[in-house]
């Protein structure tokens, strides 16, 4: 089934509601900011989706057609996504924050043949021509002359009613790409089967209604909270900075529109978090806020279960090839699952998700078509299949040898993520394949050293061919007066546990490198090698 069917659904059932939601600040007469909302119905949201199917097609966008997409979160960003599955046509979402050089890259690579975009972009393609080379359509969403087309002008003259193309499960329905924070960019295939599964998937994991309101960190994760019939308010951030979020713009929005459901990156919430706990803020209404992206410490659970009286968190396990794997709730973890993680048995991320299989395997740099699994509570590659699974990436065929695996028929992905099966089948990380020095592997390392009260965190480094530790503190200084003493102390934190007794390379760093998208995700690669540099 096409998966914009699931929105036309939603429009006959529920033609009144709320749909998407959109901010915008005033300033009050007497100082101070509040925010005025915008809205679409569903019955709206379908009518416009519609008008802008006909555009699109009218203008030459056809079933199959790799259509790039860089649209603000706005109030149309839903709209037109759909209104591209309507069509048949394959939107193509390249996360900007990547940096202009993966960014213009992955354009190269995936050779769109339409860009639906806001006007800067059009300006950037102008200048740097080549990347762009294979669009032959050009649709902007404000008026930037030359051959490029106005999605907005005479749209009222199309037709309301779009039948959506009809599609197998098969049919490509998008292709997403990887931030890069661990590799080069690489472009998803989705299927319109994967997105049906994961929004079923979704719904069923969070027990998720359309009475559910939902505050998206990650815009893309609307698409699916919109597809089961819920209300979406666009918070007022930018979504490629969301280390950078305006906390109380975040509680705000949460107050305001009496969210239920929040999702995003762990950057967002621990700022959320402290913010409300400084100044004694609960949020009532908030049953879920769901952080993915990056592993989740601990601190910031109990951050929220002092703000959220009648919620908890969540840290779904997933990447973009296959999302979501497992989930924990941040109540279990408190509750039962402390005391090990604060002894290194590393993060547990719970039981799998609906219809996922998982499996541990031996870690190997060597493609074969076989699993060789691994006995519980045993460390290896974890590899996960069934119906969330992509299939490959965009015409990388070495990519996609070395991360999918073939096996009487069913098709495994390798999440380049290591970890174990606990003897209740809980799922523990243990850290990035590529980041494990010797056997020592980061998450069950840096709990030990994350626990000594001015380190902010710490991260597994490479030093003379052994395992290192680099140090964040809270105060970013690598030059204090007690820098020794608190180098002994962490070496006598470590000598307490047989996985950390022979670290004794302490360094410290201002502030840690990390990933683009969500902006938690540490890069140890790049702080080995500005070690070895740097010495």
């Amino acid at each position: 089934m096409n998966i914009a069917h699931r929105i036309v659904e939603v429009s006959k059932l529920t033609p009144n509601k709320t749909s998407v939601v959109f901010p915008k600040r005033c300033q009050l007469p007497f100082g101070g900011q509040k925010y005025e909302y915008t809205s679409l119905t569903f019955s709206e949201f379908e009518t416009r989706s519609n008008q802008i199917s006909h555009k699109l097609q009218a203008l030459g966008i056809k079933p199959g057609m790799r259509t790039l997409l860089f649209v603000k979160p706005c109030l149309d960003f839903s709209v037109i996504t759909f209104a591209l599955f309507k069509l048949g046509a394959i939107p193509v979402l390249i996360d900007p924050g990547m940096g202009l050089k993966n960014l213009l890259k992955a354009i190269k690579q995936v050779r769109p043949e339409a860009m639906i975009s806001v006007g800067v972009v059009h300006w950037i393609r102008r200048l740097v021509r080549n990347p762009f080379s294979t669009i032959k359509i050009k649709i902007s969403l404000e008026s930037v002359g030359g051959r490029t087309h106005h999605l907005y002008s005479n749209l009222e003259k199309h037709s309301k009613e779009f039948t959506p193309l009809s599609v197998s499960p098969e049919t490509e329905a998008a292709i997403l790409f990887t931030s890069g924070g661990t590799g080069i960019p690489k472009g998803v295939i989705y299927t319109h089967g994967i997105l049906n599964h994961q929004t079923t998937a979704l719904q069923e994991m969070f027990h998720l209604t359309s009475r559910d309101i939902d505050l998206p960190g990650f815009p893309l994760f609307a698409l699916f909270t919109l597809a089961m019939g819920m209300t979406s308010v666009i918070p007022d951030m930018d979504p490629t900075r969301p280390a950078e979020c305006d906390p109380e713009k975040i509680v705000q929005h949460i107050l305001d529109k009496q969210i239920t459901f929040a999702a995003g990156s762990p950057a967002i919430w621990e700022r959320v978090g402290r913010f409300c706990v400084k100044n004694n803020i609960s949020l009532p209404s908030l049953k879920s806020v769901v952080m993915f992206g990056a592993p989740v410490r601990w601190e910031i659970h109990a951050l929220f279960a002092k703000v959220l009286p009648f919620g908890t968190t969540y840290t779904p396990y997933g990447a973009t090839e296959s999302l979501p794997v497992a989930l924990i709730s941040g109540r279990e973890i408190l509750n039962t699952k402390l005391t090990q993680m604060k002894s290194g048995a590393g993060t547990c991320i719970g039981k799998p998700a609906p219809g996922i299989k998982i499996k541990i395997i031996e870690t190997s740099d060597i493609t074969e078509q076989s699993l060789n699994e691994l006995p519980k509570n045993q460390i290896g590659e974890i590899a996960v299949c069934g119906p969330q699974v992509t299939p490959a990436y965009f015409e990388m065929d070495h990519e996609t040898e070395k991360a999918k695996i073939m096996v009487d028929g069913v098709l495994w992905h390798r999440m380049g993520d290591v970890g174990y099966l606990d003897n209740n089948n809980d799922l523990w990380f243990c850290g990035r394949k590529g980041h494990v020095v010797g056997e020592s592997y980061p998450i069950q390392v840096e709990s030990i050293f994350n626990a000594h009260p001015e380190v902010k965190r710490s991260a597994l480094v490479k030093f003379n061919q052994r395992p290192a530790i680099m140090i964040e503190r809270h105060d970013g200084a690598t030059e204090f007066q007690r820098k020794n003493q608190m180098i002994g102390e962490l070496i006598e934190m470590a000598e307490a546990y047989p996985h950390t007794k022979d670290i004794q390379d302490i360094f410290f760093h201002p502030a840690f490198p990390v990933d683009v998208r969500h902006n938690i995700k540490i890069d140890r690669t790049k702080l080995s090698k500005s070690l070895e540099e740097s010495l």
